[in-house]
């Protein structure tokens, strides 16, 4: 556990944040660019687990880096409550929290992507983007068989397809790599929208979950890409021992918004 004077300018800036002081358990992700892959697929995560969220009194808010037009995207495309994500130009609080600015190569920031998404100065990312190639019987099923994803210029591809070839269950081959694809092609085709500036692309994120009297109960700070998580074959296990011991009936409503049929 991080000592509290490390957390002090999260607690300074959430004491401006309606239903986010002290008197309830707060989650809160640093997220980094709005369009940068884990903060896509750390929000998608989520939203399943809003309701659970809510009955065990934990308050939700998600800060990142982009605009207001990203944030009205990223909600609609990934089902994130639009009223709990909030959206900063600059990493003042990634900075003054201590989170990874990544690799900060020469030639600027596109350059330092490239190698973070090579592994370099980003440990865990190979592994990872493996993982959702060959898949991972000790992680859960994401894809039903009548959901469907959309890759233009690839015809839907529906969950189903992936239950003919490696069974159900368990995250079957594929599918988390066909998941990211989708995200890729959302991210790609407004890219403005989710990206309007460049200089912060390696720029990493982390987790926060406070106690209702502000001591810190688990943080995490994001290594590099596609580490969002500590344990990415359940990136929310950390919230399990919480979801089962509501403290607080005063959080504010989270409903999640439904997700973008169009890419």
């Amino acid at each position: 556990m991080e000592a509290e004077g490390k957390v002090e300018p999260l607690l300074q800036r959430l004491a401006g944040v309606s239903g986010m002081g002290p008197g309830q358990r707060r989650l809160v992700l640093i997220l980094p660019q709005l369009g940068d892959f884990d903060s896509l697929e750390y929000a998608q995560q989520l939203v399943p687990v809003l309701p659970r969220l809510e009955a065990a009194g934990i308050a939700l808010l998600a800060i990142g880096l982009g605009e207001a037009a990203g944030a009205q995207r990223f909600c609609a495309f990934t089902g994130f409550p639009a009223d709990r994500l909030q959206v900063e130009s600059e990493p003042w609080l990634h900075r003054a929290l201590g989170l990874s600015p990544g690799l900060q190569a020469p030639g600027g920031p596109w350059p330092s992507l490239l190698l973070m998404c090579a592994g370099i100065a980003s440990p865990g990312t190979l592994a990872e983007v493996l993982r959702g190639y060959s898949g991972d019987r000790s992680a859960a099923q994401r894809l039903a068989a009548e959901d469907t994803v959309l890759v233009p210029p690839l015809p839907p591809i529906r969950g189903s397809l992936l239950a003919l070839a490696g069974g159900e269950g368990f995250l079957r081959p594929f599918e988390l790599a066909l998941l990211r694809l989708g995200n890729m092609a959302e991210v790609l085709g407004r890219w403005r929208t989710y990206v309007p500036h460049h200089r912060h692309l390696t720029q990493r994120g982390g987790t926060f979950l406070l106690e209702t009297d502000d001591t810190l109960l688990y943080s995490h700070r994001d290594p590099g890409l596609l580490g969002y998580s500590a344990t990415m074959a359940r990136p929310l296990s950390f919230l399990d021992p919480f979801l089962e011991s509501p403290v607080s009936p005063s959080t504010p409503t989270l409903s999640p918004s439904p997700r973008l049929e169009s890419p």
